[in-house]
């Protein structure tokens, strides 16, 4: 009988601990701890850390991607006009889940040009409302966070 309650006890301990894990463990993830850091959160030129790079996400320099994101990219800072104005600078809703978790509005989506497409192709930069700059160029599929100032 002595063993039944020792391995009892052991095994609520073990419950606990699991579950006390998972909970810091979605803590952290919301954001609302320091992240461990990563090489993907290096410092940028200057010494200011790239915005989303905590996000887990490759980092790209912009001048790693192809050149019409460079383009898009001064687009964005100018306000415009955009190719697709219709598409262009609106809410990305995030719906892969891809990127960090935010209430809607919080992403803007810009078109980046492919030459020899008859639309507007798949290559997007997502903006961030904290100065994130995303990357992808299969259509949601997948992203890096793009270190504009390189």
């Amino acid at each position: 009988m002595f063993n039944r309650r020792r391995i009892t006890a052991a095994l609520i301990g073990l419950l606990v601990l699991v579950l006390g894990g998972w909970l810091v463990k979605d803590v952290v993830s919301d954001g609302s701890t320091t992240a461990p850091s990563t090489s993907a959160g290096a410092p940028a030129q200057g010494g200011a850390a790239v915005p989303g790079a905590d996000s887990g996400l490759p980092l790209k320099a912009l001048s790693a991607l192809p050149t019409q994101a460079a383009d898009t990219w001064k687009l964005i800072q100018q306000g415009g006009p955009y190719p697709y104005p219709r598409n262009d600078d609106v809410v990305f809703q995030n719906r892969e889940k891809l990127l960090p978790g935010k209430k809607t509005g919080y992403y803007h989506e810009y078109t980046v040009k492919t030459p020899g497409s008859a639309d507007r192709g798949a290559r997007r930069l997502i903006t961030g409302s904290s100065h994130e700059v995303y990357y992808t160029g299969d259509h949601y599929a997948s992203f890096v966070v793009v270190d504009p100032a390189r």
